[in-house]
């Protein structure tokens, strides 16, 4: 997770919450894997969406999950902002920007994903 926040922070995007849900966990008296939750965006890439459907705000800003599996291996999850675009009927007008979104996300993760 600090790999793809850094990314996120490079590239001038804003990280509005990190959430420990293992902390809540043990807080809560319960065990949970290590898993993270990252909030983050851009209102430059984000807010068109919105602007055709703001219900979309619901998905946005972006969400990046960080866990770890039973046998110890690490995901990253996220979701794709052209199935955000389609989860809210969003026409061919906001295409391109769910486009871009979906390339600079993945992107995002391909470099986090790099041994450090």
């Amino acid at each position: 997770m600090d790999r793809f926040e850094a990314q996120i922070m490079a590239k001038g995007m804003s990280v509005f919450a990190r959430i420990d849900h293992a902390a809540g966990a043990a807080a809560g008296g319960l065990l949970l894997r290590p898993t993270e939750l990252l909030i983050f965006g851009s209102a430059r890439a984000g807010t068109p969406l919105m602007q055709a459907d703001q219900a979309v705000g619901i998905d946005l800003p972006l969400k990046a999950l960080v866990y770890e599996d039973a046998a110890g291996k690490v995901w990253l999850a996220t979701n794709d902002p052209r199935w955000i675009a389609r989860r809210h009927g969003l026409g061919a007008a906001t295409a391109p920007n769910a486009d871009a979104m979906a390339a600079g996300l993945e992107g995002l993760v391909k470099n986090a994903l790099k041994s450090p």
